[in-house]
């Protein structure tokens, strides 16, 4: 278990599905800030650790997230600038979001 509560059997699974950001799609890269990757709840839910739920994404669309609800954050500045949508984000993403219609 990480210090994020996630198993350890959970967390190699979502780092060998998400290699890329979730949202943005930028592939992971340690060496610069914005595009390490970390950890991140689709649904802010702190409880709900599950593979539909737990993914990867860059320190910058992690930060832009925050606390939002993910339907509230696709509408925002941050995402329209970068072109980041519904159809744009990585399965794992539209799945949890047609889970909440």
């Amino acid at each position: 278990m990480n210090r994020w509560n996630i198993p350890a059997w959970l967390e190699r699974e979502v780092i060998a599905r998400d290699t890329n950001c979730v949202y943005c799609r930028v592939e992971f890269c340690t060496r610069i800030r914005k595009t390490t990757p970390s950890w991140e709840h689709i649904v802010n839910d702190a409880q709900n650790i599950t593979r539909e739920n737990i993914v990867r994404c860059c320190v910058s669309c992690n930060a832009s997230k925050g606390a939002k609800l993910i339907a509230a954050w696709l509408n925002s500045t941050y995402c329209k600038k970068r072109n980041i949508t519904v159809n744009t984000v990585s399965p794992v993403v539209k799945m949890a979001l047609d889970r909440l219609i």
